[in-house]
Order: structure tokens, then sequence, then C-alpha cells
């Protein structure tokens, strides 16, 4: 069952924002798994000779280490500030 969000989504929401980071990073994941792992079988089924894919496999894994530091590690999610309003 998908998460459910208790209010309006608002993308200035810090919390949703960090939701949303890590619902995109666990995509991020998923896609690398499916992708990488139907790869890796047909290069053993077929035994063909992909030189390039050991270097697809071990680029995309250092992009999604790059992901996961950045939403861990980097991203800000303080309450953005708001300009006051002249009148």
């Amino acid at each position: 069952m998908p998460p459910r969000w208790p209010r309006k989504p608002d993308r200035r929401d810090p919390a949703y924002r960090r939701l949303d980071d890590r619902m995109n990073f666990a995509m991020h994941v998923a896609i690398f798994a499916v992708v990488n792992s139907g790869l890796w079988f047909f290069y053993n089924l077929k035994s063909v000779a992909w030189a390039w894919l050991p270097w697809l496999t071990a680029s995309w894994l250092i992009v999604l280490l790059v992901h996961l530091i950045y939403i861990s590690a980097i991203a800000n999610y303080a309450e953005p500030e708001t300009p006051p309003k002249s009148t």
C-alpha cells in the first residue's frame, strides 16, 4: 500500500521534500536493480563479450552512491525563508 500523506502535498514542506527525495532514490535503486540484473542475466546466459557492462554497472553504482550521500548528508530540508511582504 502506498504511503499516505496526512495533508495537502506541498513542495515547500520539508517533511514532504524529504519523503519525495527518498522515494525518488528508491525508484533509482529499483531501476538499477532491474536493468543490471537483466543485463547480467543475458550476459551470462548468452556468453556474450560485452566489455562495457562492468563499466556501466560500476558507473551507475557510483551515481547511486552519490545520490544516497546527497539525500542523507547534503540536502537541506529546512523550512524555506519567505520574503517579507511589503505593503
